[in-house]
């Protein structure tokens, strides 16, 4: 029976080359000159730091500018409140979302039940697999999945006919 599963992951790899070309534009950009400005990843957390508000800004507009050229979507990207450091420096927590949660994997679920289609959702840990007879009923599921507006980028994998 055919089947595909819906999940929401991020390609760490790639996320941590984009954090890299951030931190050089950073220490090359003339705007960040005798700044505390920086950015790391660690643990699918991304910690920027800055001398003001205004600086931490810029640097995360850079950070979805490099995401986006690396085909990583910044909705992905959970943001922290922005929070005083040592000094005059400010402080940002940015959490990388991974996995489908259990509200999201409900409505997606409940979505795909009001419609009535010719398939079957199932929630599996942090993946929601949908299953049915044809294949032209799983592209359905899917293009329904794709219209619903989530708070994190869901993406098809596993696709078995």
């Amino acid at each position: 029976m055919p089947s595909f599963d819906i999940v929401c992951e991020i390609d760490m790899q790639e996320m941590d080359n984009a954090v890299n070309q951030v931190k050089k534009e950073i220490s090359t950009r003339y705007d960040f000159k005798h700044s505390k400005a920086s950015i790391e990843l660690v643990d699918g957390v991304v910690k920027l730091t800055g001398d003001d508000v205004n600086n931490l800004n810029t640097v995360c507009e850079i950070l979805r500018v490099k995401m986006v050229r690396r085909k990583l979507e910044a909705k992905s990207l959970e943001y922290g409140d922005i929070e005083n450091a040592t000094g005059d420096s400010k402080r940002q927590i940015l959490t990388i979302q991974q996995g489908v949660d259990k509200e999201l994997a409900k409505k997606v679920v409940k979505l795909i039940k009001q419609e009535k289609m010719k398939v079957q959702a199932a929630i599996q840990g942090e993946q929601v697999r949908v299953t049915g007879k044809k294949r032209d009923d799983l592209q359905a599921a899917m293009t329904l999945v794709r219209g619903m507006d989530a708070d994190r980028p869901l993406h098809f994998t596993n696709f078995r006919d």
